[in-house]
């Protein structure tokens, strides 16, 4: 073992030590923490890379030495007789200032090795320097010790794990003056809990929740990925998992649908190269928005969940559940300007066997199929998508009225290409337009996020009218669905507007607010006008205490989020405040 060139040589000549020959005497605290200070100053692994890469061969090699420096020859002749003298990092020996005695022990301990002729005044040095000489092969031996430990008991060779921990307190105030429902009026009692006076008693308390999810990445060839994500959290009885109205759910709050307080398998999947431009995924959990081409947006604010949508949550629905998807991006040098294109199946039911419930390319998969491309540049994106979803919209985030799901009981066609009247299920076609830009340099100026979406529905058959064709009844499509009928709502849009400040007030921090229309309806197939109208806010301002924490305090406000179900010349509308704090690790 060589015990110091694991740590930088000081930039002195072996020969110029001789004038540092004073009484040796006892090591100080002082020293001793000059000695500690000194090695966790230094980085073994950086160095090694530093050394391989920059062996002194040449005195040349050195930025701050001239041959009118007294000690360049010195240095000179060291280097090329016994090739023990290094620099720092930087390529400087740093020969204007003091060297301290354990510098000099170090240079000292590095030539030792290199030196065949032990000369009276090599002697005298080894006799000099003995303390120091034992202190620090003693801290490299303790800390090779400690590297060796570490590596022998590290958690694994090909995974790391990386956590996250959430929490979040805070408290909705429900306003508004609509009226308790009254279904002589066309509103349904169903809604109850769509009116103000419910909701603060139902769901107007303080409330404190968590979210935990720990992460393992795994790579066997350093290209590849293995995901799993284990989960946990107790939002399910939390406002802020969208209690009355979806809107209000948070991102990192979405209740596991394990339960509250329960482990869970959250996601499973493995990405994969194939050649140079393409990636392949598979996995029985995962999300067709986690395999996108392109992130739409800049925009983060990891609180509301439907300001991570980008504007069209029918394209961008988070279906979650077995999917495989490819990858192809342009090949391209870094920071230039590339095309990609992506797309992912997602059957959330594909572990069910009974085909009427669930299974894989079927008409009962509640499958979303997610195609996406588009093209970026360094400091902005540009990309269009399109969704094909079975068993109803799956908006994942809209107004009560555009919300509700057929579910799988009306017609449809399956991804196989057969259709079957009466059993099959009701799907949509969901398209969705976004950009982005962010600034070069942070300041004033932020990141500009835009997205739209549109979705078009299949007209679902609820109560099908038979007819006899060649002596066979085959159901004819001529039933008008009701004004509040699931199978009524023809189409909707949606759009958002996000803007971002980064190192706000201070480095590291951010700021964000967003504004948009989440999923409303603009077509009734019953040929009324729909008032489905609906507008959400949030702002928010992102500490970052440490590295690994940070704490963000916000506000949200939901204007009519009931939509078309707010009665007419009344309204509805949720404020919320919270401070969400996350640990990461």
């Amino acid at each position: 073992m060589q015990p110091f060139p694991k740590l930088l040589l000081a930039p002195v000549a072996l020969g110029l030590l001789s004038p540092l020959a004073a009484s040796a005497g006892e090591i100080s605290p002082s020293q001793g923490a000059e000695i500690s200070t000194y090695m966790e100053q230094q980085s073994i692994d950086s160095f090694k890379a530093w050394k391989s890469q920059n062996q002194v061969t040449s005195i040349n090699q050195f930025s701050d030495v001239k041959p009118t420096d007294w000690a360049f020859q010195a240095l000179s002749n060291l280097i090329e007789r016994y090739g023990c003298v290094a620099g720092y990092p930087n390529g400087t020996v740093k020969g204007g200032q003091a060297m301290t005695r354990f510098e000099a022990a170090a240079l000292l301990n590095a030539c030792l090795d290199r030196i065949t002729e032990v000369t009276d005044e090599l002697k005298r040095l080894m006799a000099e320097f003995e303390k120091e000489l034992a202190v620090l092969r003693g801290r490299v031996d303790g800390l090779e010790s400690k590297v060796g430990e570490l590596e022998a008991t590290q958690f694994s060779t090909t995974t790391k794990l990386q956590g996250e921990a959430t929490f979040v307190i805070g408290a909705n105030s429900f306003g508004g003056n609509q009226s308790l429902p009254n279904p002589a009026l066309g509103v349904p009692a169903a809604a109850a809990n769509a009116f103000p006076a419910n909701n603060r008693r139902n769901w107007g308390a303080t409330v404190f929740n968590y979210d935990v999810r720990l992460n393992f990445l795994t790579s066997f060839t350093g290209k590849d990925l293995l995901y799993t994500r284990l989960r946990s959290g107790n939002a399910n009885n939390s406002p802020f998992n969208g209690q009355p109205y979806n809107l209000m759910a948070l991102d990192k709050l979405t209740a596991p649908t394990a339960g509250a307080d329960v482990v869970n398998i959250d996601r499973l999947y493995y990405r994969f190269p194939i050649g140079r431009d393409f990636t392949a995924m598979i996995g029985p959990k995962a999300r067709a928005t986690e395999f996108l081409a392109i992130s739409p947006w800049f925009y983060k604010s990891e609180i509301l969940d439907v300001f991570t949508l980008h504007g069209a949550p029918g394209a961008y629905n988070k279906a979650t559940g077995s999917t495989f998807g490819l990858m192809w991006k342009q090949n391209v040098p870094k920071g230039k300007p590339y095309f990609a294109v992506s797309t992912a199946y997602v059957a959330p039911v594909a572990d069910n066997g009974n085909p009427n419930q669930g299974g894989l390319l079927n008409e009962r998969s509640r499958g979303t199929w997610t195609t996406q491309a588009g093209v970026a540049g360094k400091n902005w994106r540009f990309a269009v998508a399109w969704s094909y979803v079975q068993c109803g919209q799956n908006f994942r985030r809209g107004t009560s009225f555009a919300q509700p799901a057929v579910g799988c009981t009306s017609i449809t066609n399956n991804f196989l290409g057969s259709e079957n009247f009466g059993t099959s299920a009701s799907y949509s076609n969901n398209f969705a337009t976004t950009f982005a830009w962010q600034p070069k340099k942070s300041g004033w100026i932020p990141s500009i996020n835009l997205g739209w979406g549109y979705n078009a529905m299949t007209q679902p058959q609820l109560n099908p009218v038979l007819a006899r064709v060649n002596g066979i009844n085959v159901p004819v499509r001529d039933t008008v669905p009701t004004f509040n009928q699931s199978a009524n709502r023809g189409a909707s849009q949606s759009w958002s507007v996000g803007l971002q400040w980064s190192d706000v007030f201070a480095k590291g921090n951010e700021a964000g607010m967003a504004v948009g229309q989440p999923v409303f309806t603009t077509s009734l197939r019953n040929g009324e006008t729909p008032q489905d109208g609906n507008v959400v806010w949030e702002w928010w301002y992102k500490f970052q205490v440490t590295d690994n924490i940070s704490v963000t305090p916000a506000l949200f406000y939901l204007s009519r989020p009931n939509g078309q179900f707010t009665t007419a010349g009344q309204s509805s509308s949720v404020l919320g405040g919270l401070i969400q704090t996350q640990f990461k690790f």
